[in-house]
């Protein structure tokens, strides 16, 4: 997990934001920024960029390296400090709290606003690079891939999917996004994989679940990340998580996606609850899904 920026928000003035954002701007073309580039990609004064630098960098903003030259980039704090400062002059949030959840390629944190929310800062291409799409402004040189770009479109693909299929599919409600983050709706309940379910409510939330599936193909998406681990139990039903792997239903491999979404669930439950849920025709109930049809999984038991 990354340190939460939160604490020093308040110590940092707009010049700081300045610089940051050109930090940002010149890793469009090189994953480290020159010095003397950044007066230009700030607008500061070199004086000012000397200064704002040792001030970014001591609070673990900016990080530095020499090479053939002496430069910076952004640190995944210094761009969860830019996409705070949007979030704040929209107002759409006005504190954050404590982490809700960590995991490889995100974090989530507790944000305080008119109604309890959640703030997702994705990680994606930071820790773990990953091939993306290769149809992209972001960056100049189409052999630099920034993980900036990375977590950004992963940020966007979630919100994407979310504001498609919200409220039809049981998903937290989206907020708002910027650069790599996206404000939701926060969700209490019991992760799937932690939840331990009585022998009658086995086939009755496996019936919650793939119906959630099913209505967001119907809505134009496919999940294709399906998991126990992205699924949380609540008083109303299910809720599914993490949407940025989610493709339209148009894509070409939407379709085969989807089957896996089906086989995922089942898969859990199979090994979870041998005695409730044996063999099923997966080609017969992913089909169901796929034309919306889907009532219960127990007519397609074997």
């Amino acid at each position: 997990m990354v340190e939460n920026v939160a604490p020093v928000m308040a110590e940092l003035e707009a010049e700081d934001f300045h610089l940051l954002s050109g930090v940002e701007q010149g890793m469009r073309f090189s994953e480290w920024v020159a010095t003397d580039k950044l007066p230009d990609f700030s607008r500061l004064t070199s004086e000012d960029v000397d200064y704002r630098v040792d001030r970014c960098e001591q609070r673990g903003l900016l990080e530095r390296k020499t090479i053939q030259y002496v430069g910076f980039r952004l640190t995944p704090r210094g761009y969860d400090a830019l996409a705070l400062h949007t979030f704040s002059e929209r107002e759409t949030i006005d504190g954050v709290g404590a982490p809700l959840g960590v995991g490889k390629e995100s974090d989530v944190y507790e944000v305080r606003s008119y109604r309890p929310l959640a703030l997702k800062f994705h990680r994606e291409g930071y820790t773990n690079f990953r091939e993306v799409d290769r149809e992209r402004e972001y960056t100049a040189d189409r052999d630099h891939v920034s993980w900036l770009y990375t977590a950004r479109k992963a940020a966007e693909r979630e919100y994407d999917a979310l504001e498609t299929v919200y409220p039809a599919v049981s998903t937290p409600r989206p907020i708002d996004h910027n650069r790599h983050g996206v404000v939701m709706e926060r969700v209490d309940g019991v992760e799937l994989a932690r939840a331990a379910l009585e022998d009658d409510q086995v086939i009755p939330v496996l019936d919650l679940l793939i119906r959630e599936v099913a209505t967001a193909y119907r809505e134009g998406y496919v999940h294709a990340d399906v998991s126990e681990y992205n699924v949380f139990l609540t008083e109303e039903g299910v809720v599914l998580f993490d949407w940025p792997q989610a493709v339209p239903t148009d894509h070409a491999n939407a379709g085969d996606l989807l089957r896996r979404d089906v086989e995922n669930a089942l898969g859990y439950f199979q090994r979870k609850h041998p005695g409730r849920v044996g063999g099923v025709d997966v080609s017969g109930l992913t089909e169901a899904v796929r034309t919306d049809e889907f009532e219960t999984v127990t007519e397609f038991f074997e």
